[in-house]
């Protein structure tokens, strides 16, 4: 049975010694607050924010590959590689070691310094956690920092990852949790607190972000914001992600986010989570540059960098080059 637990009880689990301890409890209605400020003036405290606790010219660079693809039996209705949907992505099985290793060299080359694997599982095996962690100490030995994303966690399986090397797990809340069984049926939101919990006790850094656009409301991207930042230590990579709409999901449909919403998220995420690494995320393959330019101005900080994101596109690292030094911006080491 899946232990329960809000994000008080989910605080009083973690280790006294973590970093980026929350400084106060963020209510929803506080977090609305911000959102319903004026836009540049949010933006002004969000880029004062950032400021005080990171360079602003650096950019932190992640390379994200999908190690096992489609045929998850969860059903997120944003997601092409549920079984629950035709969206003509094909399943492809774990990649071998010397698969994986090849596509971390070439991520190293273009300028990541950190590799991100994800597999389409609604949580691993015994046996894939063995094969899994064998990839991630090729991966370390390169000299990159490691994440993975492999689903729900059972006991022992994050004290496993983290002994082969892995340095963030990524586990996303996604959305508000109120409206979170609107949007995934096979899961609970109880379901990722747990296994962020298990995470944190095996002493792994946290990349925990969402997914905007998916025909939220303000005040419910406001509640993804609130329970992103009580996440007591607060997540080290907070990506957010800008829903990019795949033909034979249910959200393919979803009504288009205005552009200056996406970047108010960005603001209250980097001023709701100062420390935090803000990762300009899914969706960019649709967004202008300026908008871009926008979101590093209001606390971004990190992007993934590479054409694909596990299956959807994702701009060039051509592409992002010239937009780093348009804007001067540099890649930290």
């Amino acid at each position: 049975m899946t232990q329960t637990l809000s994000p008080i009880a989910f605080r009083r689990a973690l280790p006294e010694t973590q970093p980026h301890a929350t400084a106060q409890y963020w209510r929803k209605c506080q977090v609305e607050e911000l959102f319903n400020q004026p836009f540049l003036e949010l933006v002004f405290q969000a880029a004062s924010v950032h400021r005080q606790h990171f360079d602003p010219q650096k950019i932190q660079l992640s390379t994200l590959l999908s190690i096992k693809t489609g045929g998850c039996p969860e059903d997120c209705e944003y997601c092409p590689q549920s079984a629950h949907y035709h969206t003509g992505v094909e399943k492809q099985a774990l990649l071998s070691v010397e698969e994986v290793v090849a596509k971390a060299k070439i991520a190293k080359e273009r300028g990541a310094s950190r590799f991100c694997m994800g597999a389409a599982w609604r949580g691993p095996k015994p046996d894939d956690v063995k094969l899994v962690s064998e990839i991630i100490k090729a991966v370390k030995d390169l000299g990159l920092e490691t994440c993975g994303t492999f689903g729900m966690l059972q006991e022992g399986m994050a004290e496993d990852l983290k002994q082969a090397g892995l340095d963030y797990y990524n586990h996303n809340l996604d959305t508000d949790p109120s409206r979170y069984n609107d949007i995934i049926h096979t899961r609970r939101h109880e379901d990722r607190m747990d296994t962020l919990g298990k995470v944190r006790q095996a002493g792994l850094k946290v990349c925990c972000g969402g997914i905007v656009g998916m025909n939220e409301t303000r005040p419910e991207r406001a509640g993804l914001i609130a329970s992103l930042a009580n996440l007591d230590p607060q997540p080290e990579s907070v990506p957010i992600n800008q829903l990019v709409k795949t033909a034979g999901t249910p959200l393919a449909h979803a009504e288009d986010l205005d552009w200056t919403e996406f970047v108010r998220t960005i603001a209250v995420a980097r001023i709701t989570m100062p420390q935090s690494f803000i990762r300009l995320s899914a969706g960019r393959t649709d967004m202008p540059e300026s908008v871009q330019a926008m979101c590093f101005m209001a606390g971004a900080n990190s992007i993934f960098y590479g054409d694909k994101l596990l299956t959807s596109g994702n701009p060039n690292e051509d592409s992002d080059q010239v937009l780093m030094k348009k804007l001067d911006l540099l890649a930290l080491q």
